[in-house]
């Protein structure tokens, strides 16, 4: 039982590792992917720079112009810096250049809403996605006490949080109209392509499915960690989801650069 199981496993693994998106259905018309962990050995993405030239490249197949990669700052587990994000990205930027692979790079960051995160805003410039633009994340089960507070306090900075993944925080499942609080109070919102896909469940697809339908969506990201994720957006070029994607009106292309 054990051995057909894992032998079923092992031949989706190596049916996913073999597919090729078409040049007539690829992501060139998002421009930018604005949210991934391409960066090495900093968060739970890439691993090392080989891993980040892999990833990347899978990119560009897909069509990317330009890509705004973005690690988790996490206390408790990614207590990443500019200094640590700078330090990575430039690895990156100098393996792409001696590699031959041209695609601008730029690192933002990904930042989780703690009360470590309400000091940070006090002490330093954060990284951003474009302007003012920060995208933000926090815990998927439970909203934090800080939430609006944290809202607040960057605005009152001059920077405009952008929500990670809305369609992923299970305890708003049950009152959408917290979506629309967060649009209300100047939040933009960033769909994780693998939503769409059923990656993380029917649930989270329905909601994205939803948010989606009502146009509320900002931004979408790939969200992408690691080289199963990007073989997820590629088998999506090739259904009807894709065909969604194409017809909304996504602000990625503002991210180009």
């Amino acid at each position: 039982m054990f051995s057909r199981l894992f032998g079923r496993k092992k031949k989706e693994n190596e049916e996913m590792a073999e597919v090729h998106i078409s040049p007539n259905q690829n992501w060139s018309f998002l421009g930018a992917d604005m949210h991934s962990h391409f960066l090495p050995g900093i968060d739970d993405g890439a691993k090392t720079v080989e891993d980040s030239l892999t990833l990347i490249r899978s990119m560009i197949d897909m069509g990317y112009k330009s890509i705004i990669t973005t690690p988790h700052v996490m206390i408790d587990y990614y207590p990443n810096t500019t200094v640590t994000i700078g330090n990575a990205l430039q690895q990156v930027k100098d393996a792409l250049k001696e590699n031959n692979i041209d695609i601008p790079i730029k690192a933002a960051a990904e930042y989780y809403i703690d009360e470590y995160f309400m000091q940070l805003i006090e002490k330093e410039p954060l990284l951003t996605i474009k302007d003012k633009e920060v995208l933000v994340e926090f815990s998927m089960l439970y909203e934090p006490p800080m939430l609006f507070d944290a809202i607040f306090r960057l605005q009152s900075m001059g920077y405009r949080p952008i929500i990670a993944h809305p369609e992923r925080y299970l305890f708003f499942h049950q009152n959408f109209r917290k979506y629309r609080e967060l649009q209300e109070r100047g939040c933009r919102l960033q769909l994780n392509m693998l939503s769409i896909a059923g990656y993380y469940g029917r649930n989270i697809k329905a909601i994205a499915d939803e948010m989606l339908s009502k146009n509320m969506y900002d931004y979408c990201g790939s969200d992408a960690h690691h080289e199963k994720h990007v073989n997820v957006l590629k088998v999506m070029a090739g259904t009807k989801d894709y065909h969604t994607f194409a017809n909304y009106p996504f602000l990625n292309n503002q991210l180009c650069f």
